[in-house]
């Protein structure tokens, strides 16, 4: 590790950074985020590993340099966060499916088969509060622990898959989004360290291509 006052040459920079991501942000921001440190620094590499819940503990240990994700009650009070961008959820689903047509309406929306995503196995999601709302219910056929799943089941399926749209674009690609007919809460996605790397120059570094790349 770099100590504050040395010089960082990028081109002789030799680290593993391991960042502690969802597999949609891999799929969607990895490959400009390793073209864009390949180009400034060559012998840098990086490891990303699945985030499965949200503790910081990886990050107080040191295994884990970064993490991406949302920020609530269960992150560490010390972790230093800062916003990356924001997403909203939207559906999707393949361009036969009866949803593809027509105006979509919350009623028609409910009334579809869904795949629902939960790395924790919960049997709803804020889709499904905002939907009992209305006084309405949808017909949860499946539940998956990634967006890429679920997206790939909706490609092939009849099934209806709210995922964020950002997190997603690249996955969704040849297929039907569309805005959910009623309102739900923006999805904050931020980038998370342990205090003792904030002046670290080389992690600096990596926190700036990281904002880079999500920031476009």
């Amino acid at each position: 590790m770099l100590r504050p006052n040395e010089q960082l040459d990028l081109r002789q920079l030799q680290r593993t950074f391991t960042l502690r991501t969802s597999d949609g942000f891999v799929e969607n921001f990895a490959p400009q985020l390793i073209a864009l440190i390949n180009q400034q620094a060559p012998k840098v590499r990086l490891n990303f590993v699945q985030k499965l819940n949200r503790d910081s503990s990886l990050l107080r240990d040191g295994r884990v340099d970064l993490e991406t994700g949302v920020v609530d009650e269960s992150t560490s009070p010390e972790v230093r966060v800062r916003m990356l961008f924001r997403d909203r959820l939207i559906g999707v689903v393949h361009k036969g499916h009866a949803l593809a047509k027509g105006r979509i309406t919350a009623q028609r929306y409910a009334a579809a088969r869904h795949v629902l995503v939960s790395r924790r196995g919960r049997a709803k999601g804020v889709m499904d509060e905002a939907l009992e709302a209305l006084g309405l219910e949808r017909d949860i056929v499946t539940t998956v622990a990634g967006f890429s799943t679920a997206l790939a089941l909706a490609r092939v399926s009849d099934l209806v898959a709210t995922v964020p749209e950002r997190h997603t674009g690249n996955l969704s690609e040849g297929m039907q989004i569309f805005a959910l007919p009623f309102p739900t809460a923006a999805i904050t996605v931020s980038m998370m360290w342990h205090p003792r790397m904030e002046a670290d120059p080389a992690h600096r570094w990596l926190r700036d291509c990281v904002w880079q790349v999500c920031s476009q």
